[in-house]
Protein backbone atom coordinates (compact mmCIF):
# COMPACT_ATOMS: atom_id res chain seq x y z
CA UNK A 1 0.00 0.00 0.00
CA UNK A 2 2.56 2.75 -1.29
CA UNK A 3 0.00 4.69 -2.54
CA UNK A 4 -3.63 5.51 -1.42
CA UNK A 5 -4.55 7.00 -4.44
CA UNK A 6 -8.47 5.30 -5.41
CA UNK A 7 -8.12 2.57 -1.95
CA UNK A 8 -10.99 2.23 -0.23
CA UNK A 9 -10.31 3.66 3.56
CA UNK A 10 -12.65 3.00 6.35
CA UNK A 11 -12.49 5.16 9.31
CA UNK A 12 -14.16 5.24 12.61
CA UNK A 13 -14.92 8.40 15.11
CA UNK A 14 -14.26 10.23 11.84
CA UNK A 15 -16.30 13.41 13.58
CA UNK A 16 -13.19 15.33 15.23
CA UNK A 17 -9.87 15.11 16.36
CA UNK A 18 -7.10 12.37 14.56
CA UNK A 19 -10.22 10.58 12.76
CA UNK A 20 -11.19 13.98 10.88
CA UNK A 21 -7.70 14.93 10.12
CA UNK A 22 -7.09 11.27 8.54
CA UNK A 23 -9.98 11.95 6.62
CA UNK A 24 -9.09 14.90 5.42
CA UNK A 25 -5.65 13.86 4.55
CA UNK A 26 -6.84 10.83 3.19
CA UNK A 27 -8.72 12.32 0.80
CA UNK A 28 -6.20 14.80 -0.24
CA UNK A 29 -4.68 11.54 -1.27
CA UNK A 30 -7.07 10.59 -3.37
CA UNK A 31 -8.46 7.46 -1.17
CA UNK A 32 -12.41 6.79 -1.18
CA UNK A 33 -13.62 6.93 2.54
CA UNK A 34 -16.15 5.25 4.11
CA UNK A 35 -16.33 7.62 7.63
CA UNK A 36 -18.56 6.72 10.69
CA UNK A 37 -18.86 8.44 13.67
CA UNK A 38 -21.26 8.03 16.85
CA UNK A 39 -21.86 11.94 16.31
CA UNK A 40 -23.98 12.76 13.54
CA UNK A 41 -23.00 16.52 14.06
CA UNK A 42 -19.44 16.17 14.28
CA UNK A 43 -19.17 13.94 11.29
CA UNK A 44 -21.18 15.86 9.00
CA UNK A 45 -18.76 18.56 9.84
CA UNK A 46 -15.99 16.31 8.81
CA UNK A 47 -18.10 15.72 5.34
CA UNK A 48 -18.10 19.09 4.88
CA UNK A 49 -14.48 19.75 4.91
CA UNK A 50 -13.69 17.82 2.33
CA UNK A 51 -12.44 18.44 -1.10
CA UNK A 52 -14.72 18.81 -3.89
CA UNK A 53 -14.54 15.79 -5.75
CA UNK A 54 -13.87 13.31 -3.25
CA UNK A 55 -16.12 9.98 -2.86
CA UNK A 56 -17.17 9.64 0.98
CA UNK A 57 -19.99 8.69 2.34
CA UNK A 58 -20.81 8.91 6.02
CA UNK A 59 -22.30 6.19 7.96
CA UNK A 60 -23.50 6.46 11.97
CA UNK A 61 -21.99 3.66 14.02
CA UNK A 62 -21.72 3.02 18.29
CA UNK A 63 -17.94 1.03 17.79
CA UNK A 64 -19.13 -0.62 20.99
CA UNK A 65 -22.13 -2.95 19.46
CA UNK A 66 -21.11 -6.06 17.55
CA UNK A 67 -24.12 -6.29 15.35
CA UNK A 68 -23.36 -2.67 14.07
CA UNK A 69 -20.01 -2.80 13.44
CA UNK A 70 -20.72 -5.71 11.12
CA UNK A 71 -23.02 -4.88 9.53
CA UNK A 72 -20.75 -1.32 8.63
CA UNK A 73 -18.38 -3.41 6.98
CA UNK A 74 -21.47 -5.27 4.95
CA UNK A 75 -22.59 -1.51 3.91
CA UNK A 76 -19.28 -0.36 3.17
CA UNK A 77 -18.91 -3.63 1.09
CA UNK A 78 -21.92 -2.77 -0.50
CA UNK A 79 -21.52 0.89 -1.60
CA UNK A 80 -17.45 0.36 -2.23
CA UNK A 81 -17.31 -3.01 -3.08
CA UNK A 82 -14.83 -3.77 -0.84
CA UNK A 83 -11.85 -2.00 1.94
CA UNK A 84 -8.13 -1.85 1.74
CA UNK A 85 -7.42 0.31 4.47
CA UNK A 86 -9.14 0.04 7.77
CA UNK A 87 -8.02 2.83 10.50
CA UNK A 88 -9.90 1.73 14.03
CA UNK A 89 -9.85 5.15 15.98
CA UNK A 90 -12.92 5.67 17.44
CA UNK A 91 -12.14 6.02 21.54
CA UNK A 92 -13.18 7.74 24.68
CA UNK A 93 -11.28 8.76 27.92
CA UNK A 94 -12.60 7.51 31.68
CA UNK A 95 -10.85 8.74 34.60
CA UNK A 96 -10.34 7.08 37.79
CA UNK A 97 -8.59 4.07 39.25
CA UNK A 98 -9.44 0.45 39.45
CA UNK A 99 -10.36 1.06 43.29
CA UNK A 100 -13.06 3.71 42.29
CA UNK A 101 -14.05 2.99 38.97
CA UNK A 102 -17.37 0.35 39.20
CA UNK A 103 -18.07 -2.13 36.76
CA UNK A 104 -20.46 -0.50 34.62
CA UNK A 105 -18.22 2.39 33.71
CA UNK A 106 -15.34 -0.34 32.61
CA UNK A 107 -17.82 -2.22 30.25
CA UNK A 108 -18.87 1.33 28.70
CA UNK A 109 -14.99 2.65 27.71
CA UNK A 110 -13.99 -1.18 27.03
CA UNK A 111 -16.80 -1.52 24.89
CA UNK A 112 -15.73 1.47 22.70
CA UNK A 113 -11.61 1.53 22.76
CA UNK A 114 -11.05 -1.96 23.50
CA UNK A 115 -14.41 -4.19 22.13
CA UNK A 116 -14.94 -1.52 19.52
CA UNK A 117 -11.60 -2.44 17.86
CA UNK A 118 -11.94 -6.48 18.11
CA UNK A 119 -15.01 -6.02 16.26
CA UNK A 120 -13.65 -3.48 13.60
CA UNK A 121 -10.60 -6.09 13.05
CA UNK A 122 -13.00 -8.99 12.83
CA UNK A 123 -15.21 -7.28 10.48
CA UNK A 124 -13.32 -6.15 7.72
CA UNK A 125 -10.58 -8.74 8.01
CA UNK A 126 -11.98 -11.62 6.13
CA UNK A 127 -12.90 -9.37 2.87
CA UNK A 128 -8.56 -8.11 3.22
CA UNK A 129 -7.66 -11.83 3.02
CA UNK A 130 -9.94 -12.74 0.41
CA UNK A 131 -8.48 -10.03 -1.95
CA UNK A 132 -4.95 -10.66 -0.30
CA UNK A 133 -4.27 -6.84 0.27
CA UNK A 134 -5.43 -4.33 2.97
CA UNK A 135 -4.00 -2.88 6.18
CA UNK A 136 -5.38 -2.64 9.57
CA UNK A 137 -4.66 0.55 11.54
CA UNK A 138 -5.17 0.05 15.38
CA UNK A 139 -5.01 3.29 17.66
CA UNK A 140 -3.64 2.65 20.97
CA UNK A 141 -1.73 5.24 23.11
CA UNK A 142 1.48 5.66 24.57
CA UNK A 143 -0.86 4.22 27.89
CA UNK A 144 -0.36 1.09 25.89
CA UNK A 145 3.09 0.84 26.64
CA UNK A 146 3.49 2.08 30.56
CA UNK A 147 0.74 2.21 32.97
CA UNK A 148 -0.81 5.54 33.92
CA UNK A 149 -2.71 6.61 37.58
CA UNK A 150 -6.10 7.45 36.84
CA UNK A 151 -6.32 5.74 33.68
CA UNK A 152 -6.94 2.40 34.85
CA UNK A 153 -9.60 1.14 32.31
CA UNK A 154 -8.13 3.58 29.69
CA UNK A 155 -4.56 1.76 30.00
CA UNK A 156 -6.42 -1.85 30.08
CA UNK A 157 -8.11 -1.15 26.63
CA UNK A 158 -4.89 0.35 24.72
CA UNK A 159 -2.57 -2.73 26.54
CA UNK A 160 -5.54 -4.86 24.91
CA UNK A 161 -5.10 -2.97 21.63
CA UNK A 162 -1.41 -3.67 21.16
CA UNK A 163 -1.40 -7.17 22.28
CA UNK A 164 -4.03 -7.77 19.61
CA UNK A 165 -2.02 -6.29 16.96
CA UNK A 166 1.11 -7.26 17.64
CA UNK A 167 -0.34 -10.95 17.53
CA UNK A 168 -1.06 -10.17 14.38
CA UNK A 169 1.90 -9.06 12.61
CA UNK A 170 2.38 -12.89 13.42
CA UNK A 171 -0.43 -14.05 12.14
CA UNK A 172 -0.96 -12.18 9.12
CA UNK A 173 2.29 -12.47 7.37
CA UNK A 174 2.70 -13.92 4.06
CA UNK A 175 -1.36 -13.43 3.45
CA UNK A 176 -0.67 -9.60 1.42
CA UNK A 177 -2.45 -8.17 4.80
CA UNK A 178 -0.90 -6.42 7.45
CA UNK A 179 -1.74 -4.26 10.95
CA UNK A 180 -0.10 -1.26 12.09
CA UNK A 181 -0.42 0.13 15.80
CA UNK A 182 -0.79 3.59 16.49
CA UNK A 183 0.77 4.94 20.27
CA UNK A 184 -0.04 8.67 20.11
CA UNK A 185 1.05 10.77 23.19
CA UNK A 186 -0.39 14.14 23.70
CA UNK A 187 -2.68 14.95 20.77
CA UNK A 188 -4.44 18.05 21.09
CA UNK A 189 -8.28 16.90 20.51
CA UNK A 190 -11.35 16.97 22.26
CA UNK A 191 -11.19 13.21 23.91
CA UNK A 192 -10.60 14.66 27.43
CA UNK A 193 -13.42 16.79 27.17
CA UNK A 194 -16.14 14.23 25.64
CA UNK A 195 -14.80 11.27 27.91
CA UNK A 196 -15.97 10.92 31.86
CA UNK A 197 -14.72 11.41 35.61
CA UNK A 198 -15.84 8.09 37.39
CA UNK A 199 -18.64 9.14 40.09
CA UNK A 200 -16.06 8.74 43.01
CA UNK A 201 -13.06 9.87 41.73
CA UNK A 202 -10.77 11.51 44.53
CA UNK A 203 -8.79 14.69 44.46
CA UNK A 204 -5.67 13.15 43.76
CA UNK A 205 -7.32 10.94 40.59
CA UNK A 206 -8.61 14.45 39.77
CA UNK A 207 -4.70 15.94 40.05
CA UNK A 208 -3.55 13.28 37.79
CA UNK A 209 -6.89 13.89 35.15
CA UNK A 210 -5.43 17.87 35.45
CA UNK A 211 -1.44 17.02 34.73
CA UNK A 212 -2.88 14.69 31.54
CA UNK A 213 -4.60 17.30 30.46
CA UNK A 214 -1.89 19.91 30.16
CA UNK A 215 0.08 17.24 28.05
CA UNK A 216 -2.44 17.67 24.51
CA UNK A 217 -0.15 19.78 22.82
CA UNK A 218 0.37 18.22 19.38
CA UNK A 219 -1.86 19.23 16.73
CA UNK A 220 -3.69 16.11 14.93
CA UNK A 221 -2.72 17.17 11.44
CA UNK A 222 0.03 16.78 12.76
CA UNK A 223 -0.34 12.94 14.13
CA UNK A 224 -2.68 11.97 11.00
CA UNK A 225 0.80 12.85 9.00
CA UNK A 226 2.36 10.43 11.34
CA UNK A 227 0.09 7.83 10.43
CA UNK A 228 -0.37 7.71 7.05
CA UNK A 229 3.56 8.18 6.51
CA UNK A 230 3.83 4.54 8.77
CA UNK A 231 1.04 3.17 6.72
CA UNK A 232 2.93 3.87 3.51
CA UNK A 233 6.49 3.55 4.13
CA UNK A 234 5.38 -0.26 6.08
CA UNK A 235 5.88 0.60 9.64
CA UNK A 236 4.54 -1.58 11.93
CA UNK A 237 4.22 0.50 15.17
CA UNK A 238 3.99 4.26 15.01
CA UNK A 239 5.00 6.81 17.83
CA UNK A 240 3.44 10.36 17.31
CA UNK A 241 2.65 13.38 19.31
CA UNK A 242 4.32 15.30 22.37
CA UNK A 243 5.68 12.99 24.93
CA UNK A 244 5.28 9.87 23.07
CA UNK A 245 8.71 8.89 22.52
CA UNK A 246 9.97 9.36 25.98
CA UNK A 247 7.28 7.79 26.99
CA UNK A 248 7.97 4.46 24.51
CA UNK A 249 11.34 4.91 25.88
CA UNK A 250 10.61 4.84 29.73
CA UNK A 251 8.40 1.78 28.79
CA UNK A 252 11.28 -0.18 27.55
CA UNK A 253 14.50 0.94 29.43
CA UNK A 254 13.16 1.41 32.78
CA UNK A 255 9.74 -1.07 32.42
CA UNK A 256 9.77 -1.92 36.42
CA UNK A 257 10.61 1.63 38.09
CA UNK A 258 8.65 3.88 35.69
CA UNK A 259 5.99 5.23 37.50
CA UNK A 260 8.14 6.61 39.95
CA UNK A 261 9.27 9.49 37.21
CA UNK A 262 5.64 9.66 35.63
CA UNK A 263 4.42 12.23 38.25
CA UNK A 264 7.57 14.13 37.96
CA UNK A 265 7.33 14.11 34.21
CA UNK A 266 3.34 15.47 33.70
CA UNK A 267 4.09 18.08 35.99
CA UNK A 268 6.48 19.99 34.10
CA UNK A 269 3.95 20.31 31.15
CA UNK A 270 3.39 23.67 29.85
CA UNK A 271 -0.39 25.28 30.26
CA UNK A 272 -2.36 23.76 27.35
CA UNK A 273 -3.79 26.62 25.50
Amino acid sequence: MNTLSNKVAVVTGAGSGIGRALAQLLAAKGARLALSDINATGLAGTMKLLPAGCEARSYALDVSKREAVFAHAEDVKRDFGTAHLVINNAGATLIGTVEHISIEEMEWLLGINLWGVIYGTKAFLPMMLAQREGCIVNISSVFGLLGFPAQSVYNIAKFGVRGLTECLWSELEGTGVRAVCVHPGGIKTNIEKAGRRCAAASINEEWFAGAAEKMLLTPPEECAADIIAGVERGKRRVITGHRSTTMYWLSRLMPNSYPGLIKLLVSKQPANT
